[in-house]
């Protein structure tokens, strides 16, 4: 299954778009593991200054790699959402990710953006599994 999603940070109105490879159990290992170098960077540096648009760029770049698998037909980035994807990741200025899933509603109107979706609650097990999946990438 492509499984389709959104990458979303707060502050940016670019969207950006992976049509396969969307699920959690692929995406948030790698973005966690991406997110903790960049906030690393950003603060080591003491760099604050357009945060959302380095972010945004970055994650095309080096997170694109990762989840285009050599195709990078697939990964795209608009201001449109996409009726398709199943999963929408949500980067906060608070340096946290939320994960969305679509309702019908977005189905419907997918301009309704995260207001036609329902935050999808990762139970302790789940996040436990993705944790160890984010070690074992990283040892």
């Amino acid at each position: 299954m492509p499984t389709p999603c959104h990458i979303i940070v707060e502050g940016n109105p670019a969207l950006i778009y992976a049509s396969r490879n969307g699920m959690p159990e692929k995406v948030l290992p790698t973005l966690r593991r991406f997110l903790d170098t960049f906030w690393q960077e950003r603060d080591i540096s003491g760099e604050v200054c357009d945060t959302p648009e380095c972010l945004v760029a970055q994650i095309v770049v080096r997170f694109g790699f990762e989840i285009c698998e050599d195709d990078f037909s697939n990964l795209r980035v608009g201001v449109q959402y996409h009726p398709d994807v199943e999963y929408l990741y949500a980067i906060g200025a608070n340096r946290q990710i939320r994960v969305w899933v679509p309702e019908s509603s977005y189905r419907a109107n997918p301009a309704l953006g995260l207001q036609g979706c329902r935050e999808l609650v990762l139970d302790a097990q789940r996040n436990a599994q993705l944790d160890a999946q984010l070690d074992a990438q990283a040892g």
